[in-house]
């Protein structure tokens, strides 16, 4: 269960998840430095925030000088995950919030230019803080 009120506003849960959360699994991190999964996982390890790739075709890897596991339940036997940061086309998004339920994560973020209202919906019911069309590092840096 997620410790965000359901009636928190957008504002509130996203100045809640900065204030709180510090290790997130970044779906679809991109070991190019020029795609921006690259460049704001960059920035939020820079500042502090530990990264969890998850990204099935560099599994076995490093980026960021951080392991890379296929799916989210294979990071979250690795790490305590307070935040999922999706980079995925918003098609791909349903079987991400499933498993991010499944494995109790408190919190999924859908970075700048992805929505999926259903997957949203069904994430908010079981009790995950949810943040749509946003990026973490533009809202990190207003903070």
């Amino acid at each position: 269960m997620s410790p965000f009120p359901a009636a928190e506003t957008e504002a509130q849960t996203i100045a809640r998840l900065l204030a709180t959360c510090r290790c997130v699994a970044v779906v679809g991190l991109s070991p190019k430095p020029t795609r921006a999964s690259h460049d704001v996982s960059r920035v939020m390890q820079a500042a502090g925030w530990r990264i969890v790739p998850v990204n099935p075709v560099a599994a076995g890897q490093t980026i960021l000088g951080e392991p890379v596991y296929a799916t989210l339940h294979e990071a979250a036997q690795h790490a305590r995950i307070d935040l999922v940061n999706v980079f995925r086309n918003a098609e791909d998004v349903p079987p991400v919030v499933d498993e991010a339920i499944a494995i109790g994560v408190p919190a999924i973020w859908l970075q700048l230019g992805i929505r999926h209202d259903e997957a949203a919906a069904r994430a908010r019911a079981a009790g995950l803080a949810v943040v749509q069309d946003k990026c973490l590092k533009v809202e990190w840096a207003r903070r």
